[in-house]
């Protein structure tokens, strides 16, 4: 599984996508994020994300952001996930 560190990340890399649910995300969240709930974006990741584009995958402590990442890269995804 791919890693970095909040700090080494910028949004020109490529998506962020917030797994958090939309009540958490609305109370804080990165500017440019895009908010894709964990369970949704496991289940139709199909409708989300194309295996052309590189996507990093954030939440609050890592634990559904690494799920997340692992999951994803099985299907063949460029996926990284951000460490707070």
């Amino acid at each position: 599984m791919k890693n970095i560190n909040i700090n080494n990340f910028n949004l020109s890399m490529g998506i962020l996508i917030d797994v958090r649910s939309k009540e958490e995300y609305l109370k804080k969240h990165i500017n440019g994020s895009i908010n894709i709930p964990y369970n949704e974006l496991i289940f139709n990741h199909n409708k989300y994300l194309n295996k052309n584009n590189k996507y990093y995958l954030i939440c609050q402590n890592g634990v559904k952001s690494k799920k997340a990442t692992n999951i994803l890269s099985i299907y063949g995804y460029d996926v990284t996930n951000i460490n707070r």
